[in-house]
């Protein structure tokens, strides 16, 4: 996809290319133009419950991992491609969520963990994942082909850091998005970052019904 992006002479296969991948990890219903979802295969049927559950032995729940990549793709695409305001901040997303956290979770240590496996509103969760995904489909049917290689602005990324976006500590973040293009960000994290994390969520899933067969 990067090198269809890039390199061809008719990036917009890169760009169909990407919005069926993307489809394809959000929900069916976010692109509404797919006959297949990774993500709906992994969440549909779960209980509240089981979003909510971190088994023993894994690191996160699902409904973290599901809040750390709208998170990761809401800051990247419209802070840095778009230099717009982050999903979140655009509505009373917080309030409808139940937390005030705003940054992407990497930090969490266990007690802030349970603390957010406990109180995540789920269907807003949910949500937020879909209007995020939303989102980012507007933005790169917008972008025009010599934007794909544009590097990301160091003021963006400066800006990301003083809303909290991402912590200082895990600064490792912003540093590898300030190296890329925005060909590089519709991969990670608007793509590769997505997949990595749902199938981390579907060995947590995997993981729960065997405990309970």
């Amino acid at each position: 996809m990067h090198r269809l992006l890039t390199e061809e002479k008719d990036p917009q296969k890169g760009q169909q290319l990407f919005f069926s991948q993307h489809a394809r990890l959000h929900s069916q219903r976010m692109a509404q133009c797919e006959d297949w979802s990774f993500q709906d295969a992994i969440l549909d049927g779960l209980r509240e419950a089981e979003f909510r559950t971190q088994p023993a032995n894994s690191e996160h729940s699902i409904a973290w991992l599901i809040w750390h990549i709208s998170r990761c793709e809401d800051i990247a695409m419209n802070m840095l491609i778009a230099g717009s305001p982050q999903v979140l901040l655009s509505g009373d997303w917080n309030a409808r969520l139940k937390t005030e956290l705003r940054d992407t979770g990497n930090l969490m240590q266990a007690q802030e963990l349970v603390d957010f496996n406990a109180t995540i509103a789920i269907d807003a969760l949910l949500e937020y994942r879909e209007a995020v995904g939303q989102r980012t489909r507007t933005i790169v049917q917008n972008l025009q082909p010599q934007d794909l290689n544009v590097k990301v602005d160091p003021e963006r990324i400066a800006r990301v850091l003083a809303q909290g976006a991402v912590l200082p500590a895990t600064q490792g973040i912003t540093d590898y998005w300030g190296k890329r293009t925005y060909a590089g960000l519709l991969l990670m994290p608007a793509s590769r970052h997505l997949l990595t994390h749902l199938n981390e969520a579907i060995k947590i899933r995997e993981r729960m019904f065997k405990y309970c067969s």
